[in-house]
């Protein structure tokens, strides 16, 4: 790929989380629709988008811009512009400033990771933003961030993990107290991002590596399909629905564990997620959110966001392995996300995002595109690190 068309698009993906993704008041204004319990709102990113409503509404602003700070913290290493850097810092506030800071209270370090129910936090909301907040800590020198994250996980461990690499799903902060969510289930294992094993690295606390690893051996043994987790949800065993960052939250961790302990099992088990990822991917390099076990899909639904992780996974497989097993749907893929990038717009809402999914018809002539922060966000991760490899 050649580097300048990249740095292009990214450059016009970062532009789009920053300067038009990004609220830039304590309370959105305009056609924004929210539900979630935040009291303070600046820097979020606003995570959905209607083409054919022209209205903005959120889903679990908490992670997705967590993520987008990452997003924002790597473009900012390849394309050194600074107003990256301050995007990515207005969205670790808005994190911050929905973390309870108060060291007397027995929530001390819970963050607000409000999801499906506006008043409810879920654990694995509150694993999907940390990322962001070392990304940043690591860039600018700010510890407050490190220790913002730090928090946060102890919170986790020491409140929501019930043993044997499960952990609560959803918490009631008002009532104090874990509810049993629509899943009906006892728990999830959560291995987001590694965050419990950076967390050890960064804190020398075996506690948090060995939860890491009670959780990677649990899916061990849960693991169906190989290199997916159809068991648990959002995945629907019933119906053999599998959804398509399953396998990027779960089997990319597994390279951090064997990179801390030698045992080639994990490494095993995030080549199989790997393998996963290319036999889903469509001939157009695409992948579609409805995709089953068998590999099959619906017609609709795409979820650009699925095959950007898939990218990112593929790329750190190809580097500990030492191989280019990847490669070829690496660029298909790649290829596939820059077809998605909206360029030439008449609605200013949608320039240098990446389209995240098509919706099937409803009757109407009216658009059936629909806009998710996550497909650019996940674009941005992928390019970066693509272009920092390459350019070193």
């Amino acid at each position: 790929m050649e580097s300048e068309r990249l740095a292009e698009s990214l450059s016009l993906a970062g532009e789009w989380l920053a300067r038009i993704a990004q609220v830039k008041e304590e309370v959105p204004t305009g056609n924004v629709r929210t539900h979630h319990k935040h009291t303070y709102w600046r820097g979020a990113i606003k995570g959905e988008y209607s083409v054919k409503d022209k209205e903005w509404s959120f889903f679990a602003p908490v992670w997705h811009t967590g993520q987008a700070v990452k997003a924002l913290v790597m473009a900012h290493k390849v394309l050194k512009e600074d107003w990256l850097l301050e995007a990515a810092k207005a969205g670790a506030d808005f994190i911050l400033h929905n973390q309870v800071r108060d060291k007397t209270d027995p929530d001390s370090g819970l963050i607000l990771a409000y999801e499906d129910f506006p008043d409810k936090v879920t654990i694995s909301g509150i694993l999907g933003c940390l990322d962001g907040l070392i990304y940043l800590s690591e860039a600018s020198g700010e510890e407050s961030y490190w220790e913002a994250a730090v928090e946060a996980a102890r919170w986790v461990l020491d409140r929501a993990y019930q043993g044997d690499g499960l952990f609560y799903d959803l918490y009631d902060p008002e009532g104090r107290r874990f509810v049993e969510y629509a899943y009906k289930i006892r728990g999830r294992p959560l291995l987001d991002d590694g965050i419990l094993g950076k967390v050890y690295k960064k804190t020398g606390e075996k506690r948090f590596l060995e939860i890491f690893l009670e959780t990677c051996d649990r899916l061990l043994r849960d693991e169906d399909p190989p290199g997916n987790w159809v068991n648990y949800p959002p995945c629907n065993p019933v119906t053999g629905s599998i959804h398509p960052r399953h396998a990027y939250w779960w089997g990319r961790p597994m390279i951090y564990a064997f990179q801390e302990t030698g045992d080639r099992r994990y490494l095993a088990c995030a080549l199989r997620s790997g393998q996963w990822y290319k036999k889903a991917q469509r001939r157009d390099g695409g992948l579609i959110r409805g995709t089953y076990r068998d590999f099959s899909t619906n017609s609709f639904g795409h979820a650009t966001s699925g095959i950007c992780c898939a990218m990112i996974l593929w790329q750190e497989l190809d580097k500990v392995l030492g191989e280019r097993l990847f490669q070829k749907p690496f660029e298909l893929g790649l290829e596939y996300c820059l077809n998605m990038q909206f360029r030439q717009v008449s609605d200013p809402n949608l320039k240098g995002c990446i389209l995240e999914k098509v919706l099937p018809p409803d009757g109407t002539d009216r658009s059936p595109y629909h806009i998710r922060d996550l497909g650019t966000i996940f674009f941005v991760q992928a390019v970066s690190m693509y272009l920092e490899e390459t350019s070193s």
